[in-house]
């Protein structure tokens, strides 16, 4: 199977959970030139009034200076790839499988398909495990 593997940046800002929070700050990276690939969203049960985001990935000057501007950084605990390649029956199943087999925990996956093609992402507990999952899914 023909996979493009590849470690990416997750950036994270603290939003305010009422109606603008999220598209106060995605407005700022779209002004920026931002091109983004992933953005996930919740609230936090840490922190009333409070949510998170989540993006990815956050290249250029321009972006990165109005993303720290309106509270996003990397986020230093998270570690994480991007998996693109083409759909197929129980392919996230397939790939977690051989992750769970070379040793790797999982900390997080984010899956879509559009098309014929699929994306995930795939949050991991260090930079060697994420190191060992770019090795061990490249041979998949």
């Amino acid at each position: 199977m023909e996979l493009s593997v590849e470690r990416v940046d997750v950036w994270a800002a603290t939003i305010d959970d009422k109606p603008g929070g999220l598209a106060k700050v995605l407005s700022a990276l779209r002004d920026a030139g931002a091109d983004l690939q992933f953005v996930v969203a919740r609230r936090t049960a840490e922190a009333s009034g409070k949510g998170v985001v989540f993006v990815a990935p956050l290249e250029g000057d321009s972006a990165i200076r109005a993303a720290t501007q309106v509270g996003f950084s990397v986020t230093p605990s998270l570690h994480s790839i991007r998996v693109m390649g083409l759909d197929q029956l129980g392919i996230i199943a397939q790939l977690s499988r051989a992750l769970a087999d070379g040793g790797i925990n999982l900390r997080g996956v984010s899956a879509a398909v559009l098309g014929t093609q699929f994306i995930a992402y795939i949050a991991l507990d260090s930079l060697d495990d994420a190191e060992k999952a770019i090795d061990i899914l490249q041979r998949a």
